[in-house]
């Protein structure tokens, strides 16, 4: 039995004015898209700007990525891309162009950055203007592939000798030396540049493809960023902690490695009369750096006569129990200095050291990577614990360190178009091409 079909009512035909306000709006998105493009771009320039004097330098902060996941809330390893898109824009003219007047995405600049050049930038642009986000990520890889099979046809120069020594100079500093073969020399270099990015890193969740090309930050007794040279020299002694600390390269707790170190109390104190301590055929340590290293270390209490002669030597102990370290762990998670991502390779830090009388209980600990343990120590900043039991950090001279983002501003749309048109930039809804 057929049934009639139903005849339909007049709200099922499409309304004229309800596709009007549809496109309308429509325009209004592509609109101010093309606006947060061009913002974007500012916001980049003043990111270079800033990186490029090292306005991040003095927060005792690693790198501007890190000041922006701090200050600005980025996810670290969507920082990393803006800092490495913001410096590679000012060789790309035509890139920069569009992308400053809103006619190309982020998402497509961030993707032709990895391969551009004067040369090839206007038919990646070309592309970009006529294609989507994926068309361009596609092409990128492509063109990447590409890269790498042509450097396969290099070859290694290998080397007929091989050797290694060292030496320790008048100031106490160690000096190497070193020639290896052509597969000698990739393995350490694969080993010191593996160190060196999980240093920079030290951080999980963080894209694969991300680029790492900014510098890893200061020391804690440096005012300048880490050369090249120095951050390797660091990598050398992650890669030795590992070896030496096997099966497992992790330095959090324990007894990860045995250093000797000759101190005594007043050395350890706050207030000590010491100086220095001496690192068992080493050469010697400040006293700063000597309250660090005892902060997470295995104790020996070695008590002898002004000539050195040994009058009794009690058990060894450890700083921090596993059952504290590991509910330690379970709290904090990772690093708590403000900002920083690291949640590996970190210490226990007595905020009340032990040799002034700190206990060793979970309200006078706190996590802290290798780095900033050594921004407390020997950098001049400051960990304490409020009233309220919440851990407060200070900057060298006792001015607090914030938290977490910046909360004064806020977001707003209409300075934004504002802005740009303040600028010359003539942005309209057919501002971005279709594709």
């Amino acid at each position: 039995m057929q049934h009639p079909r139903p005849i339909p009512s007049s709200r099922q035909f499409p309304d004229p004015d309800h596709f009007h306000d549809l496109e309308r709006l429509g325009e209004e998105i592509t609109q101010l898209a093309a606006h947060i493009h061009a913002a974007t771009f500012q916001l980049l320039e003043l990111i270079r700007e800033f990186d490029e004097q090292e306005g991040w330098s003095g927060e005792g902060v690693n790198s501007c990525a890190h000041w922006l996941n701090w200050k600005c809330g980025m996810n670290q390893g969507a920082a990393r891309e803006k800092v490495r898109v913001a410096h590679a824009l000012p060789e790309l003219p035509l890139i920069s162009s569009a992308f400053r007047e809103g006619r190309v995405s982020y998402s497509k600049v961030r993707a032709m950055t990895r391969v551009a050049t004067p040369k090839n930038e206007a038919d990646l642009l070309s592309i970009a203007q006529h294609g989507t986000a994926a068309h361009v990520e596609r092409l990128v890889s492509q063109y990447r592939r590409l890269q790498r099979d042509e450097t396969l046809e290099a070859e290694n120069i290998r080397h007929a000798q091989r050797e290694l020594s060292w030496t320790m100079d008048s100031d106490g500093m160690w000096l190497f030396r070193g020639k290896f073969t052509a597969e000698q020399g990739a393995l350490i270099a694969h080993a010191l540049e593996s160190a060196m990015d999980q240093m920079f890193h030290e951080s999980e969740n963080e894209p694969d493809d991300v680029s790492a090309e900014t510098p890893a930050g200061v020391d804690g007794c440096l005012a300048v960023p880490h050369p090249v040279a120095t951050r390797r020299a660091d990598a050398l002694e992650r890669v030795a902690e590992a070896w030496l600390a096997k099966p497992c390269g992790d330095r959090s707790g324990g007894d990860r490695y045995l250093l000797h170190i000759h101190t005594d109390v007043e050395t350890l104190k706050s207030g000590g009369e010491g100086s220095e301590s001496e690192l068992e055929g080493h050469g010697s340590v400040s006293a700063k750096t000597s309250r660090r290293m005892s902060c997470d270390a295995a104790v020996v209490h070695w008590h002898e006569t002004s000539e050195g002669e040994a009058l009794n030597i009690g058990r060894k102990s450890r700083s921090i129990p596993p059952a504290t370290r590991r509910a330690l762990q379970r709290r904090d998670g990772g690093c708590r200095f403000p900002g920083c991502t690291c949640t590996r390779f970190v210490d226990a830090h007595h905020i009340q050291h032990w040799a002034d009388g700190g206990e060793t209980n979970m309200d006078n600990l706190v996590l802290l990577c290798r780095r900033h343990h050594r921004l407390v120590h020997e950098g001049g900043f400051g960990v304490s614990r409020n009233r309220a039991g919440a851990i407060e950090f200070t900057y060298p001279g006792g001015r607090p360190m914030a938290a977490g983002p910046d909360r004064r501003f806020r977001g707003n749309v209409v300075s934004i178009t504002a802005g740009n048109r303040g600028r010359g930039l003539d942005i309209t809804p057919k501002t971005l091409p279709p594709s």
